[in-house]
């Protein structure tokens, strides 16, 4: 899990998987999506906004981000997936920019004011994290869940603050 502060956006972005699991299945997916609404209500946040990200917003039966994300909305809906909005396939500039969302006619409480965002594959969330502090100059916290303790995950290429917020960010998990 990874807590993204972008200057350009209006409030942190959680975010996984960029660093552990290369092409996360269904079940990988739905415990990521999980984890970051663990970490988004540690963090405040009641009712977390869970952009579940594909190349698209429309669904396509030819890509497997759009398939799973269908289910695991579904399944919120369902109340499979408890404490937060889930909504999905979204395609990132819908996910995180409202003009976006309104110009491609799309509604819902997630498109254009997301708090979180599961990524399809480590490839799409890495360039993702990597652009936000390299491009953006964003800075971040990171940390492995699911893990008997808690455990930092920086890259050798973050900065310092990002090194002490993720520090902070899985003691704060440890609690």
């Amino acid at each position: 899990v990874t807590v993204v502060e972008v200057p350009t956006y209006h409030k942190l972005l959680i975010v996984g998987d960029v660093a552990i699991i290369p092409a996360p299945d269904l079940n990988q997916k739905i415990a990521i999506t999980n984890y970051l609404i663990q970490t988004a209500h540690s963090l405040g946040i009641e009712k977390p906004k869970v952009a579940l990200n594909a190349a698209t917003e429309q669904m396509s039966a030819g890509m497997q981000a759009c398939i799973d994300a269908a289910i695991i909305s579904k399944m919120a809906d369902r109340g499979q997936i408890k404490g937060a909005i889930v909504d999905g396939p979204l395609a990132l500039d819908v996910a995180i920019d409202k003009e976006s969302a309104e110009i491609k006619k799309l509604g819902g409480e997630v498109p254009g004011d997301a708090d979180c965002l599961v990524f399809p594959n480590i490839e799409s969330g890495n360039v993702f994290f990597k652009s936000c502090t390299k491009l953006a100059k964003g800075e971040l916290g990171a940390m492995v869940m699911g893990a008997k303790v808690p455990c930092v995950l920086t890259s050798r290429g973050d900065s310092i603050q990002s090194k002490m917020y993720s520090i902070a960010l899985a003691a704060m998990a440890a609690k």
